[in-house]
């Protein structure tokens, strides 16, 4: 009897399990284009849970209305000024010109020049015919993903206001249904948090810099265009290693093919010691606040968050694959035998190891 209750209870459990993972992919397939707002909730929820208990369990202030008070200071000092941005970012790329035929000739006109100079064919315009569509696209792929911002955005104030209302439990639920050990669930939250600070505050602090840097440089040397140029390096900052350098050569080096030997060498100066120092100094003084995490998880997260995303894709991409990466090493960890990977990605020193064979001490 007791074979056969096991049995059925077991049966249950399976039909459960099926029933559940059926309605969860029926669920995501309609609500994956709101995706981007969930995770800025719980982005947002990671990042302000910390003044929701000053509130409530310090100041004794009712969970409603505190609340309310972070998500309208969340819209004003966060939702707001992103939005903002990625406005100007749209309108920005927008107003650039792709027409093929132009863009060709600039090119032709580049190689005629180095050709001039150096006495060498580079490369020629049949060579490098499909960048003009390849840069079409991936613009055009940024400014239809804006189009969901603000849908994901209102989607975000709503989750995370009633994530704030039931602090604690929202958490706790999630560490219960998660079949990890107690340790690895403490290192989960602790691993999610700091991911999520270093995505959310990290690169955009970055990107916002290096942009407003290049901007005011570029505007008072002359430069035609310096608001694209300037939206050009913020993007670039997330390549690893040649980074704003692939904007900020190819202008220095145009003057100086130019015959303006001092401009050139002043942009190029400007390029090297004030937009890519910028960019060493600011991430070690965040490092030491926040995780560091691999540039190439920031590369190829930017990449597939963009096309998932949209806008929103420059945060959530990376930090859905430093998750998946976190997940992977938990995994190496407990079941393979002789890895030598810990349940982490992260670190507050700055290293040049592989992200999958790094050992946190």
């Amino acid at each position: 009897m007791e074979e056969i209750n096991a049995h059925k209870k077991t049966n249950y459990r399976t039909a459960l399990i099926i029933s559940i993972l059926l309605l969860g992919l029926i669920i995501f397939r309609e609500l994956r284009y709101y995706l981007g707002g969930f995770l800025a909730a719980v982005a947002m929820y990671s990042l302000l849970k910390g003044q929701m208990i000053q509130l409530t369990e310090k100041l004794n202030w009712s969970r409603g209305l505190s609340a309310s008070i972070i998500v309208l200071a969340s819209i004003i000092f966060i939702l707001i000024p992103l939005t903002g941005i990625g406005f100007l970012v749209a309108d920005t790329i927008s107003g650039i010109n792709l027409d093929p035929a132009k863009i060709t000739m600039a090119i032709d006109d580049f190689a005629i020049l180095i050709e001039n100079r150096f006495g060498i064919e580079v490369f020629t315009p049949q060579n490098l015919s499909f960048l003009p569509q390849a840069g079409s696209t991936i613009m055009q792929s940024i400014v239809s993903g804006l189009s969901s911002m603000v849908i994901n955005s209102i989607i975000a104030i709503f989750v995370l206001y009633f994530m704030l209302v039931s602090y604690g439990h929202f958490e706790n639920v999630i560490l219960e249904i998660l079949p990890f050990s107690k340790n690895n669930k403490a290192i989960l939250r602790q691993e999610t948090k700091l991911i999520i600070l270093s995505n959310t505050v990290g690169i955009p602090v970055v990107a916002l810099t290096q942009g407003i840097l290049a901007y005011i440089g570029y505007l008072s040397m002359g430069v035609s265009s310096p608001l694209v140029f300037a939206v050009l390096v913020a993007f670039t900052t997330v390549i690893p290693v040649v980074g704003t350098s692939l904007v900020w050569v190819p202008i220095g080096i145009s003057a100086l093919l130019n015959g303006d030997i001092v401009r050139g060498i002043i942009l190029l100066s400007y390029g090297l010691l004030i937009i890519g120092g910028s960019d060493a100094i600011l991430r070690f003084m965040l490092q030491k606040r926040l995780a560091n995490i691999h540039p190439l998880i920031t590369f190829f997260g930017v990449l597939m968050g963009l096309a998932i995303f949209g806008f929103w894709g420059i945060i959530f991409g990376p930090l859905l694959l430093s998750m998946f990466l976190l997940l992977l090493n938990m995994y190496r960890h407990d079941y393979i035998k002789g890895s030598v990977a810990e349940p982490r990605i992260t670190t507050t020193e700055n290293s040049n190891n592989n992200i999958l064979f790094r050992k946190n001490k």
